[in-house]
């Protein structure tokens, strides 16, 4: 996709763009179709072996349908996202009044597509460990079918693709893009107050909105990120408050959507506040449980 030749730097004062209803509704609803994950023992339709993930459209195509060792319906879906996702943010960074210069922006692009294909692969092969026994709430070396490989090397081979997966998969995924959605965040403010409002469509947009970065805060473990991020929106709308400067419809939108998201977290943390097992999984002082973890500890162990 082509950029402008000269992408703006400054925010333009006194102009507002109009409430991207459009961007958002695409926006808000792709990340449940393309990164729920493969099709997963989440939902049991009868026997163990029959399950599929719920809150995706991939519901319908069993991973049994398909050969474990090749990509399944979920896998293919994940690559779509892995193209449609950075396309969509070249596009929502070119029409914001602030923004990166345009070797940045390509940069961060590329490390995006870069970490969510390393998590592609990752996700991929420990969903198919769910078959064979693997419990995500326990760690690598911690889990029964890890514990008897032979030889024991091969246990490092799963760390390594755990950290891949989880580490630096994540880091290169979602830095870049909490950057661009806050440099977005950065231009979407107006002086005229009148026009600090979100349409209701944008409104009702922000319940699957909030709830796909809560499951991003949550499963990807990258709450450090997520509240830097927004304590840097809310600083922002502060000092910009002092010039008289109040967000538009979009900046609305974001700002809502990553209340909400903080809002859900505190809620998944307090509800799992006292769990022992998830509690030696995840210690420390930020207690914030995947939730594939909990699926594996208290929902597949059911069936």
């Amino acid at each position: 996709m082509k950029l402008p030749a000269q992408l703006p730097s400054t925010l333009t004062s006194g102009s507002t763009s109009p409430c991207r209803t459009g961007f958002w509704t695409l926006a808000a609803p792709l990340p449940w179709w393309g990164n729920q994950g493969p099709e997963s023992r989440r939902t049991c339709l009868g026997s163990p072996r029959k399950c599929v993930a719920p809150l995706s459209p991939k519901l319908v195509f069993p991973l049994e349908w398909f050969p474990l060792n090749k990509p399944s319906v979920g896998d293919y879906f994940h690559m779509a996202y892995n193209i449609i996702t950075p396309f969509l943010l070249l596009k929502l960074i070119e029409r914001s009044p602030r923004t990166l210069p345009r070797s940045m922006i390509y940069v961060s692009i590329i490390t995006f597509v870069m970490g969510a294909s390393i998590h592609l692969v990752g996700d991929s092969v420990n969903h198919r460990l769910l078959f064979s026994g693997y419990q995500h709430h326990l760690s690598v070396r911690e889990n029964p079918i890890i514990k008897n490989l032979k030889p024991e090397t091969l246990i490092d081979s799963f760390e390594l693709l755990y950290y891949y997966d989880e580490y630096l998969g994540h880091s290169m995924w979602y830095i870049p893009f909490f950057l661009i959605l806050f440099i977005y965040f950065s231009g979407c403010f107006t002086p005229t107050k009148a026009e600090s409002s979100a349409p209701g469509v944008a409104l009702l947009l922000v319940m699957p909105s909030g709830l796909y970065y809560w499951y991003l805060v949550t499963e990807g473990q990258i709450f450090i990120l997520f509240i830097f991020t927004f304590f840097a929106m809310l600083a922002l709308v502060l000092h910009q408050k002092r010039k008289r400067l109040f967000l538009d419809s979009n900046g609305l939108f974001l700002f809502y959507s990553f209340a909400l998201t903080l809002l859900l977290v505190a809620l998944w943390v307090a509800w799992l506040w006292n769990d022992p097992v998830l509690r030696k999984k995840y210690p420390g002082v930020i207690y914030v449980p995947e939730p594939w973890a909990f699926y594996t500890l208290h929902v597949s162990s059911r069936h």
